[in-house]
């Protein structure tokens, strides 16, 4: 498998070309576009192969749609196709196979739609057929488990004669994201209430528009750990709203824990080094995939952490947890689980080089990458970076890196 060696650089200098759109954003104005008639002007959309993959599918004629390895992908289609009546087969990697949908397949089902499974019951691939009519306005869903099947059933509830009432249960994990889509269908035209625990969706008709995509948080979370590790940084990063949709904009905050202090110089994010705290608590709920790169941060920072809102990362591209205790033993560190949170163990002593694992997930690559600023380093995979940030690697290059 292919492998790339980052050298250790300890000095970082200049602006972030290639920071991708936020493909949260742009995966989510895709489908509010097609329900709208494939008439709105959309700018600056992620080319991060999620969001690629979503432009080319939702248009696809064929029959059989891979989603490959892109979760969001595959929700928010699979609810549009449903209630669309398109006959499609949504399949994609022996991972996506593995990641549950059961809660989304059963909204549909209880909707109107209907869907089955080709191979295990409550996992990809789902079959989607017809759409035979509205059979309930309320529905019943875990608030904890994935947001993006709130978020599908969100976008589709406009078509739906009676519109819909969504009542959250349990604990609410991602409700930036959940929020986030409420705002982008207003930007289309439809206006749905967000309380507490329920998601009110008027029956209505999206109106075509023009949007521009802010650059992505989480890709911007990794400038901020290398920052954070560098012995001495100025970084700056394009496009990015300080008010912004996306929940993992809350980077800004963790970071200055770890750090890092951020502030706008006209078009521009500058990241500079402070001084650091020797602790940080945090609850990942709303931004969990924050967590690999802060948990990196801490272990390489010698700055202990107590972490919960980690349960999501289980159902990922990886099993994120036990991918990050296994990578950060590597480096003296480690992720303990005690009951209902996680003790980050930071590292006494760094080696002079590691090598790690990707398994898969284009996260694992960019949290450990950072790493190279204090030691040497090699990243298994690196590839897979294509997944949501396809020039990482080029942008490090700019930085100064041979890669």
């Amino acid at each position: 498998m292919d492998t790339i060696s980052l050298q250790q650089k300890a000095q970082l200098s200049g602006t972030v070309d290639h920071l991708p759109a936020s493909k949260s954003i742009s995966n989510r104005v895709l489908i509010l576009n097609a329900l709208s008639g494939n008439r709105s002007v959309l700018h600056n959309l992620s080319d991060a192969n999620d969001t690629q993959l979503m432009m080319k599918l939702i248009r696809s004629e064929k029959p059989v749609i891979d989603v490959e390895d892109a979760g969001t992908t595959m929700r928010f289609l699979t609810a549009y196709f449903s209630v669309t009546s398109q006959h499609k087969i949504i399949t994609g990697t022996s991972r996506m196979k593995e990641r549950p949908i059961g809660i989304l397949v059963d909204a549909l089902r209880t909707l109107g739609a209907d869907i089955g499974y080709t191979e295990k019951t409550g996992y990809p691939p789902v079959e989607t057929k017809q759409f035979s009519g509205q059979k309930t306005d309320t529905l019943h869903i875990r608030g904890d488990v994935s947001s993006q099947f709130i978020s599908a059933l969100m976008m589709v509830a406009p078509s739906l004669p009676k519109g819909l009432t969504l009542i959250l249960e349990g604990k609410i994990g991602s409700r930036p994201y959940i929020e986030m889509t409420a705002s982008l269908m207003d930007v289309f035209g439809v206006k749905c209430e967000v309380l507490d625990r329920q998601v009110n969706i008027p029956s209505g008709t999206y109106r075509s528009t023009e949007y521009t995509v802010e650059s992505d948080w989480s890709a911007a979370s990794y400038w901020f750990a290398f920052a954070a590790l560098a012995k001495e940084a100025d970084i700056r990063l394009p496009r990015l709203s300080a008010k912004s949709l996306q929940g993992d904009s809350a980077i800004v905050k963790i970071m200055l824990a770890l750090g890092v202090q951020a502030s706008l110089e006209g078009s521009l994010m500058k990241l500079s080094k402070i001084r650091s705290t020797e602790s940080i608590s945090w609850d990942f709920t709303h931004c969990p995939d924050l967590a690999q790169t802060v948990a990196v941060v801490c272990a390489a920072k010698g700055i202990g952490g107590n972490f919960t809102g980690l349960e999501s990362l289980r159902i990922k591209e990886t099993d994120r947890i036990a991918a990050l205790q296994t990578e950060l033993r590597k480096i003296g560190g480690d992720l303990v689980e005690e009951n209902d949170h996680w003790k980050l163990i930071p590292s006494a002593n760094l080696p002079g080089k590691a090598y790690f694992k990707t398994y898969k997930d284009h996260r694992m690559a960019m949290a450990f990458a950072p790493l190279a600023t204090v030691m040497n380093v090699e990243i298994e995979n690196p590839v897979v970076v294509k997944k949501s940030y396809p020039m990482f690697w080029k942008d490090l290059e700019r930085m100064g890196w041979r890669v």
